[in-house]
């Protein structure tokens, strides 16, 4: 049986890095896990869950609300792990969380090539909108591990 809880130990820390880095590759400064992690502890807002099977992390979700609308970010789960309700599982804990909150509308993002994970949403609710996604880094933001800001 898997459990959803919230991100609370040292264990978990590991674990994360070591899923998101097997699951997302991330090859940009900003997605680096540990840097994601010590800046989403740091906003305390109770919306950092993992999926833990014994004491190992198999899977992850983050939210976030502004007051306004509600957002999912890094759904991931071990590959070894999917195709057993786990992700859906994951999305509708964090959706609860908002739901909690007084979120209205849940956004979040996806690369638009990837056919499964849009597939993936759209049997949970999810639809295209017609909107553009922008993004803009803030570099003096983005320190690496072991770096000096």
């Amino acid at each position: 049986m898997d459990d959803i809880v919230d991100y609370s130990n040292p264990h978990h820390r590991l674990g994360v890095i070591a899923l998101w880095e097997t699951v997302f590759g991330y090859e940009t400064a900003h997605n680096t896990p540990s840097l994601a992690i010590d800046r989403k502890l740091a906003v305390a807002d109770g919306l950092f869950f993992v999926a833990v099977q014994g004491q190992a992390v198999i899977g992850t979700v983050l939210a976030g609300y502004d007051g306004h609308r509600g957002w999912l970010y890094s759904v991931a789960v071990h590959p070894a792990h999917r195709r057993k309700g786990l992700g859906v599982n994951l999305v509708q804990h964090a959706e609860r969380a908002l739901t909690a909150r007084g979120c209205m509308k849940i956004n979040l993002q996806i690369v638009s090539s990837n056919e499964s994970v849009k597939s993936f949403y759209e049997a949970l609710g999810y639809s295209t909108e017609p909107r553009i996604s922008m993004g803009k880094k803030i570099d003096v933001n983005i320190v690496t591990p072991g770096e000096q800001s």
